[in-house]
């Protein structure tokens, strides 16, 4: 509520000047609201440009020090891992998702040996990587399979968990996950690894991009609208995100991020979780492509970002993370 009246109360003055607009600004950001996605592929010596998302690459194995050195210099808190699984790798089932040589677990073991617990690894709980026909769960005469699917996540998270992931972020929108998955990692004495569960997950156009970066884009069969969020819904996130905070998570995900920012809000006030919001594939190249064709400037991005902090996100992850020290000059 304003209190007062032009012309004694002119709320111009305190924007006069750059040192007064700084001094009343309500949100800003920092490298700890950052999260860094990685995407790794099979190889040796090799940086893979990414066409779908300008500025953003594929890594092997033996290149991950190099990107995980720059994110401790700007100080990011955590990465995420993401694996383009070959095509020969991929079945029904999903199976590689399950395999302790797989990209991510390999990926997870040698972050460990050499950064120990300078920063946090975030491991993505889902089989879209690994099946062949792209989607999240267990596939039956065109039907994702609930209870069965949660059965193989659990397996999933239990060996991220052995190889020293931090935090485990099931993304994969099947009902009764996370208590399952809770359960399972307390029985096995992992009771310190977190869960971020991807609560608030839309069936959404944005996510093109991560489908090409992953290897899924061309496989996946149908749509993913009988588990993953109808984006005209608010009230079902709430129910959602109760859900899962019931079972067991440490913190809540909305993704994707600008278009829900109705959410993020309405979760934060209402549940006083830790809540992150995902800028996806489809946000980042709009920006970036936009920038590239000089459409917008780069100021986009800074103004993207401080959107989500102004929503109430706690952190976010953005494909924005691994040049922060130049956005947030």
């Amino acid at each position: 509520m304003i209190t007062g009246k032009f012309p004694n109360l002119r709320l111009r003055r305190n924007r006069k000047s750059d040192w007064s607009r700084r001094l009343v600004e309500e949100n800003n950001l920092s490298p700890n609201d950052f999260i860094l996605p990685i995407f790794l592929i099979d190889g040796k010596n090799s940086k893979q440009e990414i066409k779908s998302m300008p500025e953003v690459y594929r890594y092997t194995l033996d290149r991950l020090s190099f990107v995980v050195d720059k994110a401790l210099r700007n100080g990011i808190p955590m990465i995420a891992l993401f694996p383009h699984t070959k095509k020969n790798k991929k079945n029904l089932l999903g199976s590689e998702a399950l395999n302790e040589d797989n990209l991510v677990c390999k990926a997870i073991q040698l972050i460990k040996k050499k950064y120990k617990n300078e920063i946090g690894i975030m491991c993505d709980v889902a089989l879209d990587p690994y099946t062949s026909h792209g989607h999240d769960g267990l596939l039956k005469s065109g039907l994702i399979l609930n209870d069965e699917t949660i059965e193989v996540l659990i397996n999933q998270s239990i060996l991220q968990a052995q190889m020293g992931c931090d935090v485990l972020a099931p993304s994969d929108m099947m009902d009764g996950r996370i208590l399952k998955i809770r359960k399972a990692l307390d029985k096995e004495n992992f009771k310190n690894v977190q869960i971020l569960s991807y609560a608030a997950k839309y069936a959404s156009s944005f996510y093109g991009p991560f489908r090409d970066a992953v290897g899924s884009q061309n496989s996946l069969k149908g749509d993913k609208k009988t588990y993953q969020m109808d984006f005209k819904n608010s009230d079902e996130a709430l129910r959602e995100v109760a859900l899962d905070i019931k079972e067991g998570a440490d913190m809540v995900m909305v993704k994707p991020g600008m278009p829900y920012l109705d959410i993020i809000r309405s979760i934060r006030e209402t549940f006083k979780i830790p809540v992150f919001a995902y800028q996806v594939s489809g946000e980042y190249s709009l920006i970036a492509n936009g920038i590239k064709k000089k459409l917008i400037n780069d100021h986009a991005i800074y103004e993207s970002l401080i959107a989500f902090k102004r929503a109430g996100a706690n952190a976010i992850i953005t494909y924005y993370a691994d040049r922060i020290d130049k956005i947030l000059i």
